[in-house]
């Protein structure tokens, strides 16, 4: 298209083979705003086909179709085409970012260098509900890792002389409440490891789970109650505990008036769009950019049933997303000033 492209050294750092990559497609002035779409996906469990199914696409295997947050970075591609065709340059400049490694902490924008930036505003379109609602409130999201160690021992001959960590874990998680806690919090645990052979006492056991609520207090003290059921469980046990608690990203919470908001709802209303606020259980890299000082909003993109094997996005979405980006770039003047 024959757009500049740059690619940061944020790569090694986001636990990815490859950096984010900014682009930049100047407008009549100076002014600009930023469009973010993730490179990654959640990992696929069957190959990805995608195959047009009642005007929507849709993979053809039993896994994922990719579209949180591909649909984004093909909305973002298309705007970048288009404004980049000869003729008339947009009113503003527009900011193009594809970061990487989202969908394990938001990495690749927690590690990209906002200063490189010239946008006030910015927008990632990476909530999969129906276009028109725009996300008010994210949550802060802790990470816990714990490895239960115990002692290894024949399970027919001497068990008496092991120490199961999986026991251990399993009293531990047993005391725990998961799920939806509250309107604004959740805990899960999503991984369980360990043991060699059934004929072993298990040495060796690793849980991995995590919170999430829009109240950061909240959020500490639910991972605090984790951490205490995990030690009651190993002691129990008579086993060892080791315990890694990382907070992925904070959460943030933003007035309807602020301007990013106020350009959303006028773009949509462009389009034809009612917007609606909304509050959300899920991450983007807009708790990033919130945090890192750049207003950004995150934008339903019609994305259906994301990190399920039935994942599916209609064209119409696609077209819809695309004439909102198009309407934000034209409708951002009147926002920004000239």
């Amino acid at each position: 298209m024959g757009v500049e492209v740059a690619e940061d050294d944020a790569g090694p750092r986001a636990g990815s083979n490859a950096g984010n990559l900014l682009a930049r497609i100047d407008g009549r002035n100076q002014r600009a705003i930023l469009i973010c779409a993730h490179l990654d996906t959640v990992p696929p469990v069957a190959p990805i086909d995608p195959v047009l199914v009642d005007g929507g696409w849709e993979n053809s295997n039993q896994g994922i179709l990719g579209a949180d947050n591909k649909a984004a970075v093909a909305v973002a591609l298309e705007l970048a085409r288009r404004l980049s065709q000869p003729g008339e340059p947009p009113p503003v400049s527009v900011e193009l970012l594809f970061t990487v490694s989202e969908e394990v902490g938001l990495r690749g924008a927690q590690a990209f260098d906002v200063t490189r930036l010239q946008s006030s505003l910015g927008y990632v379109f990476d909530h999969a509900s129906p276009i028109g609602e725009i996300v008010l409130a994210s949550p802060t999201h802790f990470r816990v890792v714990a490895e239960v160690r115990g002692r290894a021992a024949h399970a027919g001959i001497r068990p008496e002389d092991g120490r199961s960590a999986i026991v251990a874990a399993a009293k531990g998680i047993a005391a725990m409440t998961l799920g939806r806690l509250d309107s604004e919090t959740t805990a899960n645990v999503g991984v369980i490891s360990g043991g060699t052979a059934q004929n072993v006492v298990p040495e060796r056991c690793r849980v991995v789970g995590e919170t999430r609520s829009l109240d950061r207090q909240r959020a500490e003290a639910v991972t605090t109650e984790i951490v205490d059921h995990l030690q009651d469980g190993a002691d129990s046990a008579e086993c060892d505990l080791d315990i890694e608690v990382e907070r992925m990203f904070e959460g943030y919470r933003t007035r309807p008036s602020e301007p990013q908001v106020a350009l959303a709802e006028t773009a949509l209303r462009a389009c034809g769009y009612e917007s609606q606020h909304i509050v959300t259980g899920g991450g983007s890299d807009a708790n990033a950019f919130q945090a890192s000082g750049l207003a950004c909003a995150n934008l339903a993109n019609g994305t259906e049933r994301n990190h399920q094997p039935d994942e599916r996005v209609s064209v119409a979405a696609l077209e819809g997303m695309l004439e909102v980006a198009i309407a934000l770039v034209e409708e951002a003047e009147g926002v920004l000033g000239a």
